[in-house]
């Protein structure tokens, strides 16, 4: 009598390669340009930093004429452009209804918004980078215009304090796009955020002697202005880290809850 083996039947698996963050990243740096809202924010970086050099260049007086005051000049349009680049990255998975597409390809999705915070990270980068050559040129053709010696008065150190300061507007675009995910409701909130707050603490802190003491301490918007001033002291930093604590990373960790939770329809 001859007898048998059965040999138990093993399952086939499919093995699962998850997608590379490289890629999503690339992923998420073309749909910054392939959009004709994109397109046009990323444009208005080169346009008006091309301006702002002409301008500078025609009305600033000779003395004033140094690499500070192109690269600050430059730079301080190109604070106001990226939040919004950041925001529109966030906010237009829910606002343009691709969130469907995006979270069923990369059902992670906190590898998806990391990758918009890289690709964002990177965009302000250059961006920044280009405001420091553009200063360049403008410093060198501006000061040739006017006869006189170019200054260049602006330090690595320096220089990193400005680019700092920009991604944490960036960020900060970034922070309100994952709590409201709404375009329009998020670029309401940011111009309050970036424009009228700055502007009741400045009064309060004027009108209010108990307050202006304590304004480096809750103020973001005031303890960020100081990486656009030079170097800073040791209790400027404690300021910053406390305010960037208070009024960007909590607000990020909820808002990355509420994206992780909230339905996409």
């Amino acid at each position: 009598m001859t007898a048998f083996t059965i040999e138990p039947v093993r399952e086939q698996r499919a093995e699962v390669r998850h997608v590379p963050l490289s890629r999503v990243v690339n992923v998420e740096l073309r749909k910054m340009f392939d959009t004709r809202t994109g397109f046009w924010l990323m444009s208005s970086i080169v346009i008006t930093g091309l301006l702002t050099m002409v301008a500078t260049i025609a009305f600033a007086p000779d003395a004033d004429l140094t690499y500070y005051t192109f690269a600050k000049a430059i730079g301080f349009p190109m604070t106001v452009v990226l939040p919004m680049i950041a925001i529109l990255s966030i906010t237009g998975e829910w606002s343009q209804r691709s969130g469907l597409t995006t979270f069923t390809l990369v059902p992670h999705r906190s590898r998806i918004i990391r990758a918009k915070a890289i690709s964002s990270v990177a965009v302000g980068v250059a961006a920044m980078l280009f405001a420091f050559l553009i200063g360049a040129i403008g410093n060198l053709v501006g000061t040739a215009i006017a006869g006189i010696t170019p200054v260049w008065d602006v330090s690595f150190a320096e220089g990193a304090n400005i680019v700092l300061g920009s991604l944490l507007c960036l960020l900060t675009g970034t922070m309100l796009g994952m709590l409201i995910r709404s375009s329009a409701g998020a670029l309401v909130a940011y111009f309050v955020y970036a424009l009228l707050l700055p502007t009741v603490a400045g009064i309060l802190a004027s009108s209010q002697e108990w307050f202006r003491d304590l304004q480096p301490w809750v103020d973001l918007n005031y303890a960020q202005a100081a990486l656009f001033n030079g170097s800073l002291t040791g209790e400027q930093w404690a300021n910053l880290a406390v305010t960037a604590a208070t009024w960007l990373v909590l607000p990020a960790v909820v808002g990355l809850r509420l994206v992780m939770k909230s339905e996409v329809k």
